[in-house]
């Protein structure tokens, strides 16, 4: 698989943390959807722990964890792009 490669991101623009962080945080929200619909379609009746409510429970926080990890280590490249689109449209408003 290709990818395109990005643009080097100008780190010196005031707000570029913030900017940062909430990229990567909408990147772990829609990681988090993907991932509780992928466990939603995991049967859960024989499993090891029985299913029930106490096991979805845990299985929305456990995707919440992963899908937060998965972000924060770089994802699959979604804070980047938007990182690139924010810093495009921060500088076309100054």
């Amino acid at each position: 698989m290709s990818t395109i490669p990005l643009a080097k991101l100008d780190t010196s623009v005031p707000g570029y943390d913030k900017l940062r962080k909430q990229a990567v945080e909408l990147e772990g929200v829609f990681l988090t959807t993907l991932m509780k619909e992928m466990f939603s379609s995991i049967d859960t009746s024989e499993s090891s722990f029985g299913g029930g409510f106490a096991e979805e429970t845990w299985r929305g926080m456990q995707a919440e964890q992963f899908a937060g990890a998965l972000a924060e280590t770089g994802g699959i490249g979604l804070a980047d792009q938007l990182m690139g689109d924010l810093l495009r449209l921060q500088e076309a408003n100054s």
